[in-house]
């Protein structure tokens, strides 16, 4: 028996090194199988694992499934950007998809706090969920196996998963990025292969396949849905349910197989139920445990990930009464690679996804009645703890801003969190949140832990290392105005998706001019399109008064003036432009019939500038962050509808730069360029452009010394060179806790700004919430009107950070200055401004730059 078991073992691991492999590697034990249905080698001409298969294959595979097997069939929830299919394979006994619609019924009773189900004999719903990173390859791979399987497998325990479970397929969660990343691999795969992890197979080059199209992480999306995959999947989700969500990754080559539980980390007192981390993941790994093993597989658990943060595959579905468990591949990055062990080859990391897949399926099944009581005990608990809570809604919204305050307002509905009309006028917190302008929350709903995630602010935590953020308010990230009610209030009508619209009044024509207000986040996509139409635009730099049909009307900061004597379209062209703004943008334009303003600047004013249309490019490629180039461009492309030039830093040396007025330079190290380049940049933001940095590239710009600016942290290092610092020993083992404590992984903040600021017109408030994730403390400038964004004395919002950092570093450092440069000026953020494309409340100071920053000077002091 013996030496039987050595015989095994040694021929699966011949099997697992030789590059490419039998099928039978994966999928033997679940034999017979129906001859009618073709194996993923028959459809697609190659073994799994010997190529990485286009997205479009995949496709076509499961399609093929669907037609010839009477368990299965597909169906599209939605779009990539660059137009690939999001599917669904729903397989399962053929009597559960007869009677789907019915089964689907039933299953949503479960999430239903009112209903008190007890017949809980009906299948459990499994979505099994691939590749969310499209560089990591094998689960897609492991996808067409699982499907094939369960469509053709005759063996007694499929027969049995079909019957007691309905499994959702989604075998590709981020086609752009896969199709990417798979171009790459095949491109350079040898033959005969070549396993030197030097070779170009195994390393990918920039941006990468891991992202979306704009460069956006998916991982992080299903909180934000800022991106087509992850709003098709959420309004997939949660017409579904699923009872267990898989999210299956890869990392390192050089590392082994991760299942949960992870490490445990979260707030004190975290909103989700402990019987989901201590029981059905414990419950769970052990299935995993068994079957890695059965094959001699290698793995770990608790000791890294974590599932904080919300807008994860593997945290998302926990606030939704299932189980979300993650799943970790070495990767081969290529066909097969050398590590230190050996080599490991794409078949093996494959075999690993597909056996778990089928644990997956087995523990689904096996503790079907405890899944099914814990989803229905979930929502009722938040109906609990809803009625527990001294927080019985909140109240929220903005009076300035309609635009953002209804994408708030979205954002909540593709949560299905219920929003009401506000009935009466709330004061609290030095805020009057009035009906017509402000909605409501109610805690007591289904969504209640939902409802949590998006107000809720925490400082006290258990831990002080993330493997991502560590605050998520939602309502922050807009810089929405809110507040919690602790006492009954009254609703007016339920706000739906029909009903969240904003209205915008009829315009008469003008013979004179035209105004339109700066406050709106839709201000300067309506800006650009006048300017891309061919109108000629002033800002206003000082607030006024005007007379608007017979009434006084109050104009702030930015106020955009559209003269119609001086344009070069004609009167009825502008005014069909300003009809077409308004409807569009949701902007409410109005007409005015005289220059002379009742208070204020007058509209001949030279506090009137005449604003350039903005001309922009970016920095990108090798040692640039593509995440933040990715928002750049996603912000401009989708919500402003401006042009950007993306210019690749080994073109740098011999591009003009004389055609453009701004350059944005993100995070990188920005190592490709040399001292003349660096030259090149000085000498052209000199002559009266624009240059805007963002975090690291913050830093570089004071380092290169291209600005006469400090940072905090370099500045207390030179003035402590001289001193002798006495270094105490800590145990090594203990050595990534304490350095992880210095590092801010994702916290929000309060800045106090100067809304009289160029950069900051369109604020109505000086306070404003900043996301902060990076330790660039930035020095406020020496100049006393260049530091637009300072944090205030107590700036804490939500999120973990260090006390030393805190009071330090943070509290006496600028989030926002500008610096001059010759005729032009370097506009310098220490925090990201478009963090993953979700924070509506900063965006107003990136595309401010962008819109006034010609007319952006620094005042010299006496």
């Amino acid at each position: 028996m013996t030496s039987y078991r050595t015989f095994f073992t040694l021929l699966l691991i011949l099997i697992a090194f030789s590059p490419v492999v039998s099928q039978d590697y994966f999928f033997a034990k679940y034999a017979p199988f129906n001859s009618d249905i073709p194996t993923p080698e028959e459809f697609l001409g190659y073994p799994i694992g010997a190529h990485h298969t286009r997205h479009d294959k995949i496709v076509a595979y499961l399609d093929e499934l669907a037609r010839v097997s009477n368990r299965a069939t597909i169906a599209r929830y939605g779009e990539t950007y660059e137009h690939r299919d999001l599917v669904i394979l729903t397989v399962t006994d053929p009597q559960n998809l007869a009677n789907i619609n019915e089964i689907q019924t039933k299953h949503l009773q479960f999430v239903d706090p009112n209903q008190n189900v007890v017949d809980k004999n009906i299948p459990v719903f499994i979505n099994l969920a691939y590749s969310v990173h499209g560089n990591e390859p094998s689960s897609s791979e492991a996808a067409l196996l699982t499907a094939y399987v369960l469509a053709a497998s005759q063996h007694a325990d499929i027969s049995n998963y079909l019957k007691q479970a309905i499994v959702f397929i989604d075998p590709t969660i981020n086609p752009d990025g896969r199709d990417r990343h798979t171009q790459w691999a095949n491109t350079y795969q040898g033959n005969p292969l070549v396993s030197d992890p030097l070779d170009a197979e195994h390393n990918e080059g920039w941006p990468r396949g891991r992202t979306n199209h704009y460069w956006f992480d998916l991982n992080r999306d299903w909180l934000l849905a800022i991106n087509p995959e992850s709003q098709g999947k959420l309004n997939w989700f949660h017409q579904w349910y699923p009872n267990v969500v898989t999210d299956f990754h890869e990392m390192g080559t050089n590392s082994t197989y991760f299942f949960e539980p992870m490490k445990a980390n979260a707030s004190k007192d975290p909103i989700m139920p402990k019987e989901n981390y201590f029981k059905l993941n414990d419950l769970f790994a052990k299935y995993f445990s068994k079957h890695l093993d059965e094959i001699g597989s290698l793995y770990f658990t608790k000791e890294v990930f974590d599932g904080t943060y919300p807008g994860y595959g593997s945290s998302y579905p926990d606030l939704q009464g299932g189980l979300a468990l993650l799943f970790e591949q070495a990767s081969s990055r290529g066909t097969v690679q050398d590590t230190p062990t050996g080599k490991i080859t794409f078949a093996f990391t494959i075999r690993n996804q597909f056996t778990s897949s089928f644990a997956t399926i087995e523990a689904a099944v096996d503790n079907k009645d405890v899944l099914y009581q814990y989803q229905q005990d979930f929502f009722k608990s938040g109906i609990k703890n809803a009625q527990n809570s001294k927080v019985k809604a909140y109240v929220f919204g903005d009076e300035h801003d309609r635009n953002r305050t209804n994408a708030f307002i979205d954002k909540l509905l593709f949560h299905k969190i219920r929003v009401y009309d506000l009935k009466t006028t709330v004061n609290s917190n030095a805020m009057s949140l009035k009906p017509g302008s402000a909605y409501a929350v109610p805690t007591n709903q289904p969504q209640y832990r939902m409802v949590q995630t998006m107000f809720e602010t925490y400082s006290a935590y258990r831990d002080s290392v993330y493997y991502d953020a560590s605050a998520w308010s939602v309502a922050n990230f807009y810089n929405m105005p809110y507040t919690a009610v602790t006492t009954t209030i009254k609703f007016g009508n339920e706000v739906t998706a029909e009903t969240n619209k904003i209205i915008i009044e009829p315009i008469e024509s003008s013979q004179y001019a035209y105004l339109i207000p700066w406050n709106e986040y839709t201000a300067p996509a309506a800006l650009y399109f006048l300017q891309k139409n061919g109108a000629k635009v002033s800002g206003a730099f000082k607030p006024f008064t005007a007379s608007v049909n017979g009434s006084a009307k109050s104009f702030e900061y930015g106020t955009l003036l559209l003269h119609v004597n001086r344009q070069s379209i004609t009167a009825d062209s502008l005014f069909s432009l300003i009809q077409q703004v308004g409807s569009k943008y949701h902007v409410q334009p109005v007409a005015v019939s005289t220059g002379f303003s009742l208070s204020g600047i007058d509209l001949g004013s030279g506090n009137f500038k005449p604003l350039q249309q903005p001309k922009a490019i970016m920095l990108i490629g090798n040692g640039v962050s593509s995440y933040e180039a990715g928002e750049v461009w996603h912000l401009l492309d989708t919500r402003v509808g401006m042009p950007i030039t993306k210019l690749q830093i080994r073109q740098f040396k011999r591009s003009n730069l004389d055609k453009y007025n701004a350059l944005v330079m993100v995070s990188g190290s920005y190592g490709a360029l040399d001292s003349m380049d660096v030259l090149k940049i000085k000498e052209w933001v000199g002559k009266g452009n624009t240059l805007i940095t963002i975090r690291q590239a913050t830093s570089w710009a004071i380092n290169k010394k291209l600005v006469k600016e400090v940072l905090l942290d370099k500045k207390k290092k030179e003035k402590n060179e001289k001193d002798t610092i006495p270094v105490v020993r800590k145990p090594y083992v203990d050595a990534y806790q304490y350095i992880g404590k210095t590092r801010i992984g994702g916290a929000i903040f309060q800045v106090d700004i100067d809304i009289t600021h160029p950069l900051a017109f369109g604020y109505a408030r000086a306070k404003l919430p900043v996301y902060r994730n990076s330790n660039i403390w930035l020095a406020p400038s020496k100049n006393e009107y260049s530091t637009i964004a300072k944090y205030t004395q107590n700036p804490h919002i939500d999120g973990f950070i260090a006390k030393k950092n805190m009071e330090e570093y943070l509290k006496k450092s600028a989030s926002l200055i500008v610096s001059p440069i010759g005729r032009g000026r370097v506009v310098m953020f220490a925090d990201n401004p478009n963090f993953r494309g979700s924070w509506y409340g900063t965006n107003r100071l990136f595309l401010n730059a962008l819109v006034f920053g010609n007319h952006i000077g620094v005042p010299k002091q006496n």
